[in-house]
């Protein structure tokens, strides 16, 4: 049988079109799909924080981007709206944790209170991959997510199926930058517990809130429904380290179980988060807002304490030498009143100055949105290598190296006494007093005028010994005479000096390793090398201005420059002052309380108190056998380098910076221990926390 000439393209048509028409349904399927993720007016993104270890747990982020004008809601959303549902397809042996949500934003609508996000947020969920993972596999995540989004006039239900791929590794991963911010959108939780009552149609909050802590423009959101009106109105009154809140109860609610809470502080999204058990709250009465504490009894005694920190400071071995000598330089001016009190004037104004300074600078960094604190510039590499250089200075200077010759007229016109002040608040900022933690805590959480009043009052209380020297004949008088005597205290004082520089080169090691050490070596040497080249030029006669603006620059652009030598993560964990201790997590803090008795401490390898109670009250056998004997668990946060989650449990105890001291009982919230330790203070807090003794 002959073929027609026809049969063979009317079959390759055949089969062209078969093929078209799959191809076309293979993209109508890829354009529905796209046009699925398109129709979602809040986009959505699954995103793993890093590559983890077997057995470890680390958090995704399911980052949440609404279209403008469109919103998403809290997990209680209000009285309208839904929150998110995630339906997980996790590995064998993987499992997933609670959701955690950023602090959330009132919108009314009409008569309607919603609790929205109306920018991108992300909520974070923790993952903890299967012990049995092998390293080197890739875990396939999948979760199905719907939410509600929403605009001032319509809401549509969304959906999506989110994916990630997430890498199991012999060692823990560089974090997604990006997770840092997320985390400091959470509220930051407060571990002491609140209390409410529910009188009628009136519901009574006692929020556990640091006394200072800024609540410019509060609003309460209870997680559980039920509870409140959500559209009442809210009234706050503030009484020491409490907030107190009222607002209308829901018809029918009863008050006889812990509610989780939120309070938003302000328009900028800061938050805590506590729980609250029904209790005595005392009446709250009607205020338009929260007053300005810095004005009342409780700022003065803020402004006290900050002031007594201050003072207290001048006897940290950084600072103590540098006031010595000062003493020292008015001891050999003789009598003259009238020399002494302008250089204590002009040694007050450089260190206000600079302590004001290092505040404007903390502020704004805060404003911005970064998790900051007192001495956080002693976590970057580059602020430690140039701290080095200069400490090393100074005590090549007070070892009699080298000595520089101010101008007279600089000299005459207070400029040495000036810079002398300058150089004494920067060394101080390793340092942390007694008295400073509450008011640094406040100084970062008030309004930038008062916050700054307090570093003011912090900085006179540094330069008060020096205002009494020159202001005070008779505290004058008791200096010794002028004598060979000295120059052997000046030597005497480059130690404490030089114990400072090691101080900071341990510090490199533990920053940046052995490459941040040898560059902040280098550094050293060549910046005591150009002083030196400098005092040779003064005694020929020459000017010493080169060589010491070089000496300057090889400290600031060294120091930039090797701090690029240091890994990204370094060396993150301070040598644990008791074995067996366990590093600080908000959800292991929670699971250890309900165990039994809690230490928590939080330090930093730059901090000189922290350093020393270690050594004289923690790290103690007596007080090791009294946590086994009575099973207290000890957790370590540890601040050397910056941790947002850490910079946030510090702000929600009222803390700038460390150290700070927490004790937990069973079952009660946080007792702040003082600044300084000593051992008996800790067993005894061991014994009445838990007097059942281990057999």
């Amino acid at each position: 049988m002959q073929t027609s000439p026809f049969t063979m393209p009317i079959r390759s048509i055949r089969l062209l079109a078969a093929a078209l028409l799959v191809v076309l349904a293979a993209f109508v399927s890829v354009a529905a799909s796209a046009q699925d993720q398109r129709a979602n007016h809040i986009a959505a993104r699954l995103v793993p924080e890093r590559a983890a270890m077997p057995g470890e747990t680390i958090e995704l982020a399911i980052e949440m981007v609404p279209q403008d004008g469109w919103h998403g809601y809290w997990l209680n959303p209000g009285d309208a709206g839904f929150g998110m549902g995630l339906d997980w397809d996790l590995p064998v042996g993987a499992s997933t944790g609670e959701p955690r949500y950023p602090t959330p934003e009132p919108l009314l609508i009409g008569t309607l209170m919603n609790h929205v996000y109306e920018g991108p947020y992300a909520v974070l969920v923790p993952f903890t991959v299967p012990d049995d993972a092998a390293p080197g596999s890739r875990l396939k995540i999948g979760v199905e997510a719907d939410w509600l989004a929403c605009t001032d006039r319509v809401c549509v239900p969304e959906q999506a199926d989110l994916s990630a791929t997430i890498t199991v590794a012999q060692t823990a991963g560089k974090a997604d930058a990006r997770f840092d911010r997320w985390r400091q959108a959470l509220p930051a939780p407060v571990a002491s517990q609140g209390r409410y009552a529910i009188d009628g149609e009136q519901m009574r909050i006692a929020v556990p809130l640091a006394a200072g802590a800024e609540a410019s423009d509060p609003h309460l959101f209870v997680a559980d429904d039920g509870y409140v009106d959500y559209a009442a109105p809210q009234s706050f009154s503030r009484e020491g380290d409490w907030l107190g809140a009222s607002t209308t109860a829901r018809q029918g609610a009863e008050g006889d179980g812990p509610v989780a809470m939120v309070l938003r502080l302000d328009g900028a999204g800061t938050g805590i988060a506590f729980t609250a058990e029904p209790g005595d709250v005392p009446a709250v009465a009607a205020a338009g807002g929260v007053p300005d504490t810095l004005w009342g009894g409780a700022g003065l005694a803020l402004v006290l304490a900050a002031f007594a920190g201050g003072l207290l400071l001048n006897i940290m071995p950084c600072v103590f030498p540098i006031l010595s000598l000062k003493a020292i330089h008015l001891a050999r001016a003789g009598g003259d009143g009238h020399a002494a009190r302008r250089e204590a004037l002009a040694y007050t104004a450089g260190v206000v100055l600079a302590v004001l300074a290092l505040g404007t600078v903390m502020l704004a960094l805060r404003a911005a949105g970064n998790e900051v604190g007192w001495a956080f510039q002693l976590q970057e590499p580059a602020t430690v290598v140039l701290l080095l250089a200069l400490v090393a200075a100074i005590t090549a200077n007070l070892a009699g190296m080298f000595e520089f010759t101010l101008p007279v007229r600089v000299e005459a016109g207070g400029g040495g006494a000036f810079m002398t002040g300058l150089l004494a608040a920067v060394a101080a900022t390793p340092c942390t007093a007694p008295f400073m933690a509450a008011a640094m805590g406040a100084a970062l959480l008030l309004p930038p005028v008062q916050a700054l009043v307090l570093f003011a009052a912090l900085g006179l209380g540094l330069a008060a010994p020096f205002l009494a020297i020159g202001f005070i004949p008779a505290v004058r008088r008791m200096l010794p005479r002028p004598g060979a005597w000295m120059v052997r205290f000046r030597h005497i004082m480059a130690m404490p000096m030089a114990l400072t520089g090691l101080a900071l080169l341990w510090l490199c090691v533990r920053l940046g390793g052995v490459p941040l050490l040898a560059g902040g070596l280098v550094i050293v040497a060549i910046v005591l090398g150009l002083c030196w080249i400098a005092r040779r030029k003064q005694r020929g006669g020459g000017s010493a201005l080169m060589p010491a603006v070089a000496a300057c620059l090889v400290a600031v652009v060294g120091a930039a420059g090797a701090s690029a030598l240091a890994p990204p993560d370094g060396d993150r964990g301070s040598d644990v002052a008791i074995p067996g201790s366990i590093p600080f997590d908000e959800q292991a803090l929670a699971q250890a309380r309900a165990k039994g008795p809690v230490f928590l401490y939080f330090t930093a390898d730059w901090c000189v108190t922290c350093k020393v109670n270690e050594s004289v009250a923690i790290d103690r056998d007596s007080v090791i056998d009294s946590f086994d004997e009575h099973g207290v668990t000890v957790m370590v946060g540890d601040w050397t380098r910056r941790d947002p989650a850490i910079t946030r449990f510090l702000a929600s105890q009222g803390a700038a910076g460390v150290p700070l001291y927490l004790w937990y009982r069973p079952g009660q919230g946080a007792e702040q221990l003082p600044q300084v330790l000593h051992s008996q203070l800790l067993i005894d807090r061991a014994t009445l926390s838990n007097p059942t003794t281990r057999l």
